[in-house]
């Protein structure tokens, strides 16, 4: 496609292909999770299909997909800044604020704390994190390290950021079986927490999928072990996603203080014309 048509519509072709990749490798890969005997505490296999969908979507695309991609992995030139270093271990530390008011919340409500110790789960305490792990990055190289600054190439960093945590969101289909409340929390929360990711990866050129890994399995950790929104219940699930908008206040302010940032140098370098 020349350059002067993707202006116009490519980088919302790649939008649209990668999407229905994501929706539709999600359920292949969890209509497979009984046949591979992995237990979904453990590893959901639907976390690799955003993944999937970014390989998808290299397939007609590869040399802006991999620009796209620049950040993802640590590199050997440059160092962060004293800024940015500090930003990031405010990112990993924000998952331990939303996973303690969660708790408070609960606390408040029914003067219990639904607290599940490492032995419950007859798994390996290092195997459950690694695997947290591996299936949050297989999430996040397409959510932030993809679709983020794809979007980013025409939208501000909050306007992207919402729009990525409501497709995040919305990605959870099962989530939707559940009644209007729950639904309605769990998409608060990963809109909110978007908001959280996307600020904080805004011009990061490194480490940004370890950083946005990180982030999502200390959120998964907390769920899993410490709350109680893995239970499907309405009221925890309302109580992540307050918690995330709480936590994503302080993100947003310091954002709307720092001067008009443009886009970070990856959707600079792979915005409609540079090709």
């Amino acid at each position: 496609m020349p350059d002067h048509e993707y202006e116009h519509q490519g980088w919302a072709a790649e939008a649209g292909v990668f999407l229905a990749v994501a929706f539709v490798a999600a359920g292949a890969c969890g209509a497979a999770q009984s046949a591979t005997g992995i237990p979904p505490e453990v590893l959901q296999l639907t976390q690799f299909g955003p993944a999937l969908a970014v390989a998808a979507v290299a397939l007609f695309r590869p040399g802006r997909i991999m620009d796209r991609l620049a950040g993802t992995l640590p590199t050997r030139t440059g160092t962060r800044t004293g800024v940015r270093a500090r930003r990031a271990g405010a990112l990993l530390l924000t998952p331990v604020l939303i996973i303690a008011l969660c708790a408070g919340g609960g606390l408040l409500t029914t003067r219990s704390l639904p607290v599940t110790g490492p032995q419950a789960l007859t798994h390996p305490l290092a195997l459950v994190v690694t695997a947290q792990l591996l299936g949050a990055c297989a999430e996040e190289i397409g959510w932030r390290c993809y679709l983020q600054p794809l979007l980013r190439t025409r939208f501000g960093p909050i306007t992207a950021s919402v729009a990525v945590g409501l497709l995040w969101g919305l990605w959870h289909v099962p989530v939707f079986a559940q009644e209007p409340a729950y639904a309605a929390g769990f998409l608060l929360a990963t809109t909110a927490m978007s908001v959280i990711l996307g600020l904080a990866l805004d011009g990061v050129r490194s480490n940004r999928l370890l950083l946005a890994g990180g982030f999502h399995t200390l959120i998964n950790l907390g769920m899993l072990y410490v709350t109680d929104e893995t239970a499907a219940t309405t009221a925890p699930m309302l109580f992540l996603g307050a918690a995330a908008l709480v936590a994503a206040v302080p993100w947003i302010a310091t954002a709307r203080r720092a001067p008009h940032a443009a886009p970070d140098r990856i959707a600079v370098a792979t915005a409609p014309g540079t090709r």
